[in-house]
């Protein structure tokens, strides 16, 4: 990690990284037709009988808090070995780039 924040410009990418696959995954989780995500919001719900737990992974203020401590746990990890480190920027630099280049995609559609 100290090799990452010793760059101010590879530490701002990797903040905005974090925040950009933070917003993906949770509103992947909480609002997306994927068939995974679906199947785990009802499988959420059944589990935990819509009582008050249930809103964690169907609330983007409740869910994003631990998508987001998820992200900055896998990201103290990246001194441990270079697998953390990565497999932190593929997957959330991934996420990042995705929700970045549908936002852009949704900007270019033709106006019917």
């Amino acid at each position: 990690m100290t090799a990452v924040l010793e760059n101010p410009w590879i530490a701002l990418l990797a903040i905005l990284v974090a925040v950009v696959g933070v917003a993906r995954l949770t509103r992947a989780i909480v609002h997306d037709d994927f068939p995974p995500f679906v199947w785990w919001r009802i499988k959420w719900s059944t589990w935990t009988n819509d009582g008050p737990w249930s809103k964690l992974f169907l609330c983007w203020w409740c869910l994003s808090f631990w998508v987001a401590l998820t992200c900055i746990g896998w990201f103290l990890l990246i001194d441990v070995n270079a697998f953390f480190l990565w497999s932190w920027w593929i997957f959330w630099g991934g996420l990042a780039l995705s929700y970045v280049a549908t936002m852009l995609i949704v900007r270019d559609e033709p106006k019917e």
